[in-house]
């Protein structure tokens, strides 16, 4: 036992070397941190012989009621409807939202992070970029700030996760598109930007297997975030070599799609299910405009009100200091049948 007395938990954060945010989960569930993080804190307290004033970490926790949305790109139009969904529910939970973007950038992912850092908010609702993330910048700062993550999960990171199940995404309407016509070709870019990418490959080459059919996977070339315009690009390429095996064809997300039926357009090529149609193409999200394409597009949307009401609501119980163990919720996605496929 030290000689001075700790008389709060930032004199207590600073001389035991672990964070306020995380001695805060320890306090409010040991069970909610790691089992060698909770061997330091408990080291410390015998150490230091400190008791925390929970009153007192209830009554700081409210003292903000900022919260910060981050996305990846906010004009993607399915990160702008969730970032609405999130938004809206903040502001109906009494909360003041602040909306950013990291614009597809690791760096200026965290130049985010530190931004919403100095602001000191109540919590962050983030979707992180994935594998381009800075991983040990985001650990740091989800150990400083009260942080749920959703969209593409970081191994065991923050809060919690939550996002949609991307592999029941792609079975499902893989499944679909086998028991209806041909079995389906997979389009995607060789270098995705957005990692629920790869689980969608995954997932099909899978649900190819166990319907007993030949997977074929066109990845088309590509960096960034413009999805319509290497869709469209790939797809001239692909439609003109012949790489496409079948007269079906799902692609990894609904916007390369639309660039696919651009393309097929330009090559009068007739999508949909006619008789007169020459092949048929779905794609994955549920973007918002996805209706309104030539033909509608076939697609299994993410359920957005479910994503942000899980995600909103765990968070803001965090914040008022019930602190769970982390796991991870991945909602299943709806099926969306219109006349492209």
């Amino acid at each position: 036992m030290t000689g001075n007395k700790i008389r709060n938990m930032e004199e207590f954060a600073r001389v035991s070397g672990i964070s306020r945010p995380t001695l805060s989960k320890y306090f409010n569930d040991p069970s909610s941190v790691r089992t060698n993080t909770r061997t330091r804190i408990e080291a410390a307290l015998e150490l230091h012989d400190y008791r925390p004033n929970i009153y007192a970490m209830n009554q700081n926790r409210k003292l903000t009621k900022n919260v910060g949305v981050v996305v990846p790109l906010l004009s993607d139009p399915y990160f702008a409807e969730i970032a609405r969904n999130l938004e809206q529910r903040c502001i109906a939970a009494g909360y003041r939202p602040t909306l950013f973007s990291s614009h597809g950038d690791p760096a200026f992912e965290v130049e985010v992070l530190e931004t919403l850092r100095s602001l000191k908010p109540a919590g962050v609702l983030l979707a992180p970029l994935g594998r381009a993330s800075d991983r040990k910048a985001l650990e740091r700062f989800c150990e400083d700030v009260p942080t749920l993550i959703f969209d593409s999960s970081v191994d065991e990171i923050g809060l919690a996760f939550v996002g949609s199940d991307n592999f029941q995404f792609t079975a499902h309407i893989t499944d679909y598109l086998c028991r209806t016509g041909e079995p389906p070709c997979f389009f995607e870019m060789k270098t995705p930007a957005n990692p629920n990418a790869h689980r969608r490959r995954q997932s099909y080459l899978n649900a190819m297997k166990e319907f007993g059919h030949t997977p074929d996977v066109i990845s088309v070339e590509g960096e960034g975030w413009g999805f319509e315009e290497i869709g469209r690009l790939g797809g001239h390429e692909a439609l003109q070599q012949g790489y496409f095996s079948t007269n079906t064809i799902l692609c990894s997300n609904d916007r390369l799609a639309i660039g696919l039926l651009t393309a097929c357009y330009e090559k009068n090529i007739r999508v949909g299910r006619g008789d007169d149609c020459a092949i048929r193409v779905a794609g994955q999200d549920g973007h918002p405009h996805s209706r309104y394409t030539c033909p509608p597009l076939t697609t299994i949307s993410h359920n957005y009100d479910a994503v942000s009401q899980t995600a909103a609501e765990a968070l803001f119980t965090a914040i008022e200091g019930q602190v769970s163990p982390w796991k991870s919720t991945r909602l299943e996605g709806k099926l969306i049948l219109r006349d492209s496929a």
